[in-house]
């Protein structure tokens, strides 16, 4: 099989974490949500532990309360970064970042992926690398996925500050650590591009630093 090269490279290249262009009116059918799951679940893991888990909030009660601790986690931050964000793109981010924290409870979907496991106190950085390799592969899968079909996502971690919390809203039990939320919606248009990024040669070392 011959993969479509320039069709895949346009799907990694414009990829972008979507916020203020996300469609908060129209609904994301559960049977989308799956779909991308079954790709993203193809992503490989650590000694092949399969320990993805994935938590998908479209109940509006429970959308609002998960917004209401990431605005706690994200207020404070968010402000004051936008504030001394230089002009630019970097500003431009923060302020879609301050956009998103005001609507988020008006994302029709959030999705929180997990891992189970949790790494203890003074945890190696294998350990704690092992874990986090072991789903974060599956959230850019997922992430692609949820582009070929229309929607965006962006990955955010803030509520993370209150890990605790969202895990006694959602049940979820303590040994699966959550890993971030992505606000998942149709995008407002698709015509995304590509993101201004330093030249790899500067930022690139071959055999030694």
């Amino acid at each position: 099989m011959e993969f479509d090269v320039a069709m895949t490279d346009e799907l990694l290249a414009t990829t972008r974490a979507v916020r203020k262009r996300l469609d908060l009116q129209r609904a994301v059918p559960r049977e989308v949500i799956d779909e991308c799951l079954e790709l993203a679940v193809q992503a490989p893991t650590g000694s092949n532990s399969q320990g993805w888990r994935w938590l998908v909030v479209d109940d509006a009660g429970k959308r609002e309360a998960l917004a209401e601790l990431y605005r706690k986690g994200a207020e404070g931050y968010l402000s004051t970064a936008a504030g001394q964000a230089p002009k630019g793109q970097t500003k431009r981010v923060f302020e879609s970042a301050l956009y998103l924290m005001e609507h988020l409870h008006e994302v029709p979907v959030h999705v929180i992926p997990c891992v189970a496991g949790r790494p203890g106190e003074g945890a190696s950085i294998v350990e704690v690398g092992s874990l986090f390799g072991s789903i974060f592969p599956a959230v850019w899968s997922f992430q692609l996925a949820l582009r070929a079909r229309g929607l965006g996502s962006a990955l955010t971690t803030l509520h993370l500050l209150h890990e605790r919390e969202a895990a006694a809203l959602l049940g979820i039990p303590d040994n699966v650590l959550q890993v971030a939320l992505l606000p998942v919606a149709y995008t407002l248009g698709t015509d995304f591009k590509r993101a201004s990024r330093p030249p790899v040669a500067k930022i690139t070392h071959w055999n030694q630093w």
